[in-house]
Order: structure tokens, then sequence, then C-alpha cells
């Protein structure tokens, strides 16, 4: 799943799925200025910088080809980086890294002074602007935010990052035209993307469109309390042949499900598969040998042959 700087609640109806993000990555090579040999034994410090609100700090070590790879769960603030390594000058360069995208960044150090750097990052306007957002959202501004990732869009209009949040802005203002039409813009970029299947289920839930909310289900990862609870609600109105395949797919996903087993177990009791039956009731004792149900299943294994 991909992570962008916005904090949303969004509510699937087959799960609660929050979607924290915020975070950014940033790789590169530390190397001497002159030879191009990585330096191994580099650091890189990084501390949050004056201003920005957040106390943090830490430090990491380049691998054995001097390559580094940090990732910050805040990219929505500016940071110190500090790159050092011993016998070399130190580089220091403060940073407002990109979301959404790779920062890639090569420092080179040279013996007693700096190197300028081999590449400078590059500001992008609808990045900026998509950041903007993004703090806004987080501070629970969804008008303003909305308005700012839709600015965004303008300025690059193929910025997934922008499409996807706003799928999720859309939803939670329950303008759900909006939700599908972005959801489904932010999929035409990247096809895999489960959490817009998550926003399309919601949304056209929500508008009535039964059809298309069950096209998005299926497409979403198989949830076993979701296929429990079809499966109890089929149960209750005697349709043990159709609950039997959801309790199992409920038991393909989660196979440690406890009740699932004994739903399943009973459901074989009442077709007369006492071979079943007893497999599924002893495999839920073994789970949950204190379960609720545990004495009725346990009164049913006396009479399974």
């Amino acid at each position: 799943m991909r992570r962008f700087a916005l904090s949303l609640l969004l509510c699937a109806g087959i799960a609660t799925n929050v979607f924290a993000v915020g975070e950014a990555r940033i790789s590169g090579k530390i190397l001497e200025a002159g030879t191009k040999k990585p330096l191994p034994d580099a650091t890189i410090t990084v501390v949050s910088a004056p201003g920005s609100g957040k106390n943090f700090k830490d430090t990491y070590k380049a691998d054995k080809d001097g390559g580094y790879a940090i990732f910050l769960l805040d990219g929505t603030i500016k940071y110190v980086f500090t790159f050092s390594a011993p016998g070399h000058g130190s580089y220091e360069e403060t940073m407002k890294l990109k979301l959404g995208e790779p920062n890639k960044r090569d420092i080179e150090l040279s013996a007693g002074g700096v190197a300028p750097p081999s590449a400078k990052l590059v500001v992008d306007p609808a990045v900026t602007t998509f950041n903007d957002g993004a703090v806004l959202a987080n501070e629970g501004k969804d008008a303003e935010a909305i308005a700012k990732m839709e600015e965004a869009l303008a300025l690059k209009p193929d910025l997934n990052v922008a499409y996807n949040a706003l799928a999720r802005l859309y939803l939670r203002a329950k303008n759900y035209p909006k939700a599908i039409d972005r959801a489904t813009k932010s999929l035409a970029i990247d096809a895999e993307d489960q959490d817009m299947y998550a926003v399309l289920f919601d949304a056209y839930t929500a508008t009535g469109d039964k059809v298309k909310a069950e096209e998005y289900k299926k497409k979403l990862p198989a949830n076993p309390a979701s296929l429990f609870n079809d499966a109890a609600k089929l149960i209750n109105a005697q349709k043990d042949s159709e609950a039997e395949p959801l309790l199992k797919q409920a038991i393909a996903a989660d196979p440690k499900f406890a009740v699932a087993y004994y739903e399943l177990g009973m459901v074989y009791v009442r077709s007369g598969k006492s071979a079943d039956a007893k497999e599924n009731l002893q495999k839920y004792l073994e789970l949950e040998p204190t379960g609720k149900d545990a004495p009725t299943a346990k009164e049913m294994m006396k009479y399974l042959k």
C-alpha cells in the first residue's frame, strides 16, 4: 500500500482501515570526491529542522557500498541532513523531501572539505501543493485540503497520490460521485491499489449501486470476519448449503478462526456428514477449549461416529 502525507479514516464496510500517512524516503550513495569510491563508514544524521514543531534526531550508517536508505515517518516537515565520514569533511543540508515518489541524493565528500553534491533535489510545484494539502488534511481542514489537492492535479494531471488522497477525502465528505471519479482515475494509473477498491466499495454502497459495490468487494482481500458474518446470515435463513463455502473461505483466510470451524461443524452435523462434522468441531475445541460453544461441541462429539 502506498502512503502519503494524509491521515484519513476510511470505513470500508468490510473492515475499518486507518490510512495513517506522511512518510518519505531518501536514498543514494556517499562517495569520495575525485575517486568516486564508496565511503562505507559514512554516517547520516537527520534532525528535524528548527521551527518544524518536531523533536526528531537519528543517525544512519551507509552500507559497504556507501549506499544509504532512510525512511521518515513524517515527511511533511523539513529535516537537516548531515553527511560525514572518517577523514573527510562533512556536508549539511536542510531538505524538504518529496512525497509519493523516490528522493535520490548522492553526496561526495573530500578530505578537509566537501565537494558539491552530484545531484540537486528539484522542487516540483505540484508536489509542494500536494504537501500543503496533506498538512491541511491532517489538521482536519478537509475543504481546504481538497482545494489544494485539486490544484496539484491541475499542475500535474498524472499525480496519482493526489487522486488517491482526493478519493479518500471526498469519501469522508460524503461526496460519493467525486470519490468514485478520483478512485477510478487512481486505478487507471495503478490498477493494483486495493485502497481504491475499498473506496469504490464504500462509495457505491452509499449510493445504493449494489452491483458495482459487489464488483469491488470481490477485488478486496478476503476478510474472514465479513465472510463469517455473511455465512451466519445464511445459516439463520436455513441456507446451510450456501453458508458452507463462505465458512470454508473464512477459514482459508484465517486458519485460527475458531468459531468458523464450530459453525462449519454444525452445518455438517445437520447434513449428516459425521466425519466432517467431527473434524471441524475437534479443531474448534483445539483452538478454543473453553470457548462459549465448547460445551455444545463436546456434547455433539459424543454422538458423532
